[in-house]
């Protein structure tokens, strides 16, 4: 990317449609975000019928009401976005939008804490909205990695009150499974077996399928490196908040989030009955300074024959190894697979040590001895 060089990019292409309704939907902590339907509108190379408002302060700022005409957009030419609202063509009498003082899922009352842009349900696993994504969430690829437990699934085993919490799954039987729509015998089995698979764990695993706010993979890696075990962080966040924001990149913000959820009764009772159900993790035992590892950047480019790219990651990171996503001149080695694409170049260009996936487990089986 040379200095001199300047990037040209053609406008993101517009269309003019009307906003038909605005409903509020509820996710995983809380956040009730407005999203306007719109009449569907062909832009940017497809059909566009929903954008999301963001929260309500964005409602205001741009003035959206039911029944106006808008210009919308795909920003980067991926993502439906509202720009405007075209005034002149507003109808007579439509009316601001305001922001629901009860859930629209639970009833719960809604929250706009002081400072914050977005607007929360106090519901918490009470309220189905959140409970459904909580557990979705929960059995995401990056967190439990539950196979075949897919947003559908979910909603219907909530719906149908079978599971209200992460740890009731661990409780599903072939039976009850196979009671579901499009759950056959063969279906019910493999997912029994997924739900087996995922009670080995580790920590930041499970941390992040905690659904702590504020804790995304890297916190929750962060924090299972700097106090090894569940326990231990459960301890601090409760009684000594100040030593959770000793750790590194991890700040009061995120500490009060840590205190607050770990304050609840009923995450602790949620962790007990995960464990009691077998779901299990190794405690990390090293500190990032004394792994091996440690200090050496990785990036990771191109498909690799017989190890997903979270394995990779996974497997360097235990041993106190950082991922990148660029390449630099602080990266130690770059690991490339099949289609590289320009890390690789790039690599070659700063002189950085290619490896190829033997190369790469050649070096995992001589840091762990």
């Amino acid at each position: 990317a040379p200095r001199w060089a300047l990037a040209h990019k053609f406008p993101a292409e517009e269309a003019v449609t009307r906003v038909r309704a605005v409903e509020w939907q509820v996710g995983r902590t809380g956040a009730v975000t407005p999203v306007a339907r719109l009449e569907p509108v062909f832009v940017g190379g497809v059909t566009v019928s929903n954008v999301t408002l963001h929260n309500f302060d964005e409602v205001q700022r741009k003035g959206v009401r039911v029944g106006d005409t808008v210009v919308v957009r795909r920003a980067g030419d991926v993502i439906p976005e509202l720009v405007r609202v075209i005034l002149e063509r507003r109808p007579a009498h439509t009316e601001p939008l305001e922001l629901p003082q009860r859930c629209p899922v639970c009833r719960s009352e809604v929250l706009k804490p002081e400072g914050e842009a977005v607007a929360r349900c106090t519901g918490g696993f009470s309220c189905p909205a959140q409970r459904q994504e909580a557990i979705r969430h929960f059995a995401s690829r990056l967190a439990m990695d539950i196979e075949g437990l897919g947003e559908k699934l979910v909603a219907q085993l909530v719906e149908s009150g079978v599971v209200s919490s992460p740890a009731d799954l661990y409780a599903l039987s072939a039976e009850q499974l196979q009671s579901l729509e499009r759950m056959g015998e063969k279906s019910a089995a493999n997912l029994i077996e997924a739900l087996e698979r995922s009670k080995r764990t580790t920590l930041p695993r499970l941390l992040y399928a905690l659904g702590i706010r504020e804790v995304g993979e890297a916190t929750a890696l962060t924090l299972a490196r700097h106090f090894g075990d569940l326990d231990a962080l459960i301890e601090a966040a409760r009684k000594e908040p100040g030593q959770v924001e000793r750790v590194p990149d991890v700040g009061p913000v995120v500490a009060a989030h840590l205190h607050a959820f770990f304050a609840a009764p009923a995450h602790r009772e949620l962790i007990s009955r995960l464990r009691a159900a077998g779901v299990s993790w190794a405690p990390f035992e090293a500190r990032p300074a004394d792994l091996p590892l440690a200090g050496q950047t990785f990036v990771l480019t191109g498909t690799l024959p017989d190890m997903s790219r979270q394995e990779a990651q996974e497997a360097l990171t235990a041993l106190g190894a950082k991922v990148s996503g660029s390449v630099s001149k602080k990266t130690r080695y770059v690991v490339a697979g099949e289609a590289p694409g320009s890390k690789l170049d790039k690599a070659r260009e700063l002189g950085i040590q290619v490896l190829d996936e033997a190369g790469l487990r050649r070096l995992l089986t001589a840091s762990r001895r």
